[in-house]
């Protein structure tokens, strides 16, 4: 999921017209991902107080929506000109094969976070029960109801899909149903919008309810509760499709993009502003108690899991604003040339390297967030332990960005014989 640059060609040196001007890349897709990868890892580091203080704490949305939304651009950048190019069979293909990478690096997350927290659980300075902490029961203590053969067998297919190991399967359903909306929208972008709006609809837990139809969305464990019922993905895929088409339309081009007009502006910081009372911060730091009885009469509107309506709301609100303040092409983004801008400069373009490798950034940091948790727990937790631990998971993240890009350049291939 890069974002690659247009190829360039240069006119031959006979032509009488001039040069064509270079073309300025478009930072903010990479940059604002790679902010939210960031975000990301302080969200999964179990007892990080920093986690209280991320934006999802100030409005219904969170990174996971920037991840989604940026992917959803990516993917409109990086598979939509191979159809547009190729034909619809050959963009198949390649949205095929990513998703076959996606699927390997969930399951060799998923391996590798088992083999780490069963190891730090029985190590000598194991504070807890890690692998408990990630609910993985099922696998450990609950196999006398189901084999552990039977349990691997629905990892693999799917079947079984524990919480922390959900993003990414819902990412591949998501880039699966590229191909239908590719081949609508060569028939009429109506269709497309129908199919997306249907999709999301029927992904609504409570509307489905109530109108007595089958609720969109895939079994996450394949035993049956107690009561009867069997736990459902926790990001249904069928909820979250609408923000990631919502940017893959964006960058092609089929939703025009939004004029900055004062009154756009004025509308979106007021619902912006208008979140805060409900969101985490107003109920825990102001002491809102109708807005906690608000959050649970209408959780339906804010659902996460399906991803209610509201979600979208304020953060398309969120994102318009960021673009805004971003500029043309993230012109007030980029360093200046004094002192302080050039050390912007290098920050900017670490945070640039992250957001362009968000794939293996992610895996690595749900991974790191794990061994971060650990470190709190021997460490203990005061500011500064925790301040320097996330330091060091972001120099990982960091470290992983720039090998993920070393490798992605073919840099054997530049070595003379």
């Amino acid at each position: 999921m890069t974002f690659a640059d247009p190829i360039q060609t240069s006119a031959p040196p006979a032509a009488a017209t001039p040069a064509n001007p270079a073309r300025v890349r478009d930072i903010r897709l990479d940059f604002f991902r790679g902010i939210a990868m960031f975000i990301i890892l302080i969200a999964h580091t179990p007892g990080n107080f920093l986690t209280s203080w991320i934006p999802a704490r100030w409005g219904f949305s969170d990174a996971t929506e920037i991840f989604v939304f940026c992917s959803g651009m990516a993917s409109a950048i990086a598979f939509g000109t191979t159809f547009d190019r190729a034909g619809w069979r050959m963009g198949a293909a390649r949205v095929g094969f990513r998703v076959w990478q996606v699927y390997w690096a969930h399951v060799g997350l998923f391996m590798a976070t088992v083999a780490l927290v069963v190891f730090l659980t029985d190590s000598e300075l194991g504070t807890r029960n890690y692998w408990g902490q990630l609910n993985l029961w099922p696998l450990f203590v609950e196999s006398e109801r189901w084999a552990n053969a039977d349990i691997w067998f629905s990892f693999v297919t799917l079947q079984y899909v524990p919480n922390y190991f959900d993003i990414l399967p819902m990412y591949m359903v998501i880039l699966l149903m590229m191909p239908i909306i590719m081949g609508l929208s060569r028939i009429h972008l109506g269709l497309v919008a129908g199919f997306i709006g249907i999709v999301w609809l029927m992904g609504q837990q409570a509307l489905t309810d109530m109108l007595g139809l089958s609720h969109f969305n895939f079994i996450a464990e394949p035993w049956v509760k107690d009561d009867g019922s069997q736990r459902e993905w926790f990001f249904n895929p069928f909820g979250w499709q609408l923000v990631f088409f919502t940017g893959f339309a964006f960058m092609r081009g089929w939703i025009p993009k939004p004029p900055v007009t004062p009154l756009l502006i004025g509308i979106a910081l007021v619902i912006v502003l208008a979140n805060v009372p409900l969101s985490n911060i107003g109920v825990r730091e102001f002491g809102f108690d109708w807005a906690r009885e608000w959050r649970i009469e209408n959780r339906a509107w804010i659902t996460k899991s399906d991803f209610g309506i509201l979600r979208f709301v304020q953060f398309l609100a969120l994102a318009y604003l960021m673009w805004v303040l971003a500029g043309d092409k993230g012109n007030r983004i980029r360093a200046g040339t004094s002192a302080l801008g050039r050390a912007w400069g290098r920050l900017l373009q670490i945070i640039l390297k992250v957001g362009q490798q968000s794939l293996a950034v992610f895996v690595v940091s749900m991974f790191t967030a794990r061994l971060m948790g650990f470190a709190m727990d021997v460490m203990g937790r005061e500011t500064g332990t925790v301040l320097l631990v996330n330091l060091a998971g972001a120099c990982v993240l960091i470290a992983t960005a720039y090998l993920a890009g070393w490798f992605k350049s073919n840099p054997w291939k530049k070595v003379p014989a």
